[in-house]
């Protein structure tokens, strides 16, 4: 069984995925993720890593999926909090995390939202690619490995809330911040397809588990081809 290492693993949006396309998973995260549905290390993600690659454990995996903090470069942070002077200063761990994925040999996959992460765009994937109740655009590197982009189709209409002073209606909910019609936490585990969490950090920040399935399923098909 191919297994995958999720870095900055969160409550497993991304570890789900890569699960139901038949990889074995292992999780790290800083915080304290109870919640985390597979094996699961509580640390520095680059720490541990750097130990694994030292250690040569990290030979036992197939393929690295990293999810580094995305804030200082997300479009939220950078454009709405920015303009109204909300937040403060956030750490940007995409290029030593790109660093250390280059030096373990592995292929790997880094995934961040829109906005100004410094990351190759070689896969973008949206919720209305699969059917969800969210579009939640996240745009994803692939490193040592590649696949043609999916087409990416028209969305069905408005995400529901109020924009600019406009409540408008449609087929999606923000699943991010509170008020302003934004999703509540049952919305939000019904329209990602995440059960296993009830806690609103955890899916604000969460990937739907169709992403990773879409992506492991890809790599397959590609490593068996290089196999063949």
């Amino acid at each position: 069984m191919p297994r995958v290492l999720d870095l900055f693993s969160c409550a497993g949006g991304a570890a789900m995925g890569y699960h139901r396309a038949g990889f074995a998973v292992d999780g790290c995260d800083i915080a304290n993720r109870p919640r985390y549905p597979f094996a699961y290390h509580r640390g520095d993600a680059l720490d541990y890593l750097t130990n694994l690659i030292a250690s040569r454990e990290i030979e036992r995996y197939t393929l690295v999926h990293a999810s580094p903090p995305c804030q200082a470069g997300c479009a939220l942070t950078v454009g709405t909090n920015h303009s109204r002077g909300w937040g403060g200063t956030y750490v940007d761990l995409v290029a030593p995390t790109r660093e250390l994925l280059d030096a373990s040999g592995l292929p790997y996959v880094i995934e961040q939202p829109n906005g100004r992460a410094a990351i190759r765009k070689d896969l973008t994937l949206c919720g209305e690619m699969f059917g969800l109740g969210v579009l939640r655009h996240r745009n994803f590197e692939l490193g040592r490995w590649a696949t043609p982009k999916p087409a990416h189709p028209r969305h069905r209409g408005y995400v529901r809330g109020h924009r600019h002073g406009v409540r408008r209606e449609g087929p999606y909910v923000a699943a991010y911040g509170k008020g302003g019609g934004k999703a509540t936490v049952p919305e939000m585990q019904h329209a990602m397809g995440i059960t296993w969490t009830d806690l609103h950090e955890e899916l604000t920040e969460a990937i739907p588990p169709a992403y990773t399935r879409w992506i492991a399923t890809a790599f397959t098909t590609v490593r068996q081809e290089v196999l063949a």
